[in-house]
């Protein structure tokens, strides 16, 4: 039988208020309000990395940091990540090495259904964000369910991420377009 965690982490139609769901989100809330006051970065970055699924070497996120699960968040070595970042990982989020992100950060898992009545009945799906190698992100960057960014893509401050990007470009705007190469 399938839980409604493996249904999440998938990308089907899963329960959101699944009691282990929400023991996890609850578990995370508390978690993350403690760690997020802590003054002393080793403390932080070390309690951070205890949450997440996996994280490389040189692992460094200001506060505050939040996210819904962290057993769906993959971050490579080399990874900073400045104030006020916000990861709903009800899929997988994976962030590849030698990445910088800016302040005010969405990183946004999961999808709604359009129709109300589906809406309603509290059920709920996501699709998986993927960022490659060498990824700068600007201030207030938001980054949509299913998009997938490639190698050396810088987003610039305050875009809205809706679609995947390749290697090698600078995007920006609203929604995010390709506006220069990457040499």
């Amino acid at each position: 039988m399938t839980t409604e965690r493996e249904k999440m982490t998938a990308g089907e139609p899963y329960n959101q208020f699944d009691p282990e769901l929400i023991n996890r989100r609850v578990y995370m809330r508390q978690q993350l309000e403690e760690i997020n006051h802590l003054t002393d970065n080793d403390a932080r970055n070390n309690r951070f990395k205890a949450l997440l699924a996996d994280v490389g070497d040189d692992f460094f996120v200001e506060a505050s940091f939040k996210f819904d699960y962290g057993f769906n968040i993959h971050i490579g070595n080399h990874f900073y990540g400045n104030y006020d970042m916000t990861f709903l990982d009800t899929c997988p989020i994976t962030i590849g090495e030698h990445c910088y992100f800016g302040p005010n950060i969405g990183l946004y898992t999961p999808i709604h259904p359009l129709d109300p009545v589906k809406r309603n009945a509290d059920v709920e799906l996501g699709a998986p964000i993927t960022i490659g190698d060498n990824a700068w992100l600007g201030g207030r960057v938001t980054i949509l369910p299913g998009v997938t960014l490639g190698d050396n893509v810088v987003v610039g401050a305050g875009s809205v991420v809706t679609k995947s990007f390749g290697d090698n470009v600078v995007i920006a705007g609203n929604p995010a377009r390709v506006i220069k190469t990457v040499k």
